[in-house]
């Protein structure tokens, strides 16, 4: 091999190697945001915005295939409360967050996503699972199905021993 293609070799090698870790890097910095989110949706004063929303608009919900002009004013307002909450509380633990680069990521991932904390963030992205957030809740309200959120205890996986105590 001459001294020039093996010289292009070796930054063609270089390239995929930098690229592939700029995008582990990328992955991380997503995996860590998806985890403080996790730790909003199982905070109480999260859980207060989000059930105060419910509250007020349960009964503005019908469920019917037409959608009310209504149903956009309070998706738009639950978006931007919600959104203004989760941003809040990022940029105060990760100082360079940002949204936008956050919710590219999130529409690239969109097909590989699962769990709970992609349900919730699809009722501020996503005006069909907003809507049906708000029917679920009136469907409890109305007694047509049993709330069972009485049942569940959510606990946080964080421990609050030391590393040295033995686990329990």
């Amino acid at each position: 091999m001459s001294g020039e293609v093996m010289d292009n070799c070796i930054l063609m090698n270089m390239d995929e190697n930098t690229e592939q870790s700029s995008k582990n890097a990328e992955d991380n910095f997503f995996d860590e945001i998806i985890g403080h989110i996790e730790d909003i949706l199982l905070e109480d004063e999260f859980q207060a915005l989000q059930k105060k929303f419910l509250d007020e608009y349960w009964d503005v919900f019908e469920p019917i295939e037409e959608n009310k002009l209504i149903y956009t004013n309070i998706f738009n307002e639950y978006t931007i409360a919600v959104e203004n909450y989760i941003v809040n509380y990022l940029q105060r633990i990760i100082p360079h967050f940002n949204l936008n680069t956050f919710l590219q990521h999130l529409t690239d991932k969109r097909n590989h996503l699962e769990g709970e904390v992609f349900e919730v963030l699809s009722t501020f992205t996503d005006f069909v699972a907003f809507k049906e957030m708000f029917l679920d809740y009136r469907a409890v309200k109305e007694g047509k199905v049993q709330d069972l959120s009485s049942g569940i205890s959510i606990t946080s996986f964080k421990s609050n021993t030391s590393s040295n105590d033995p686990p329990r």
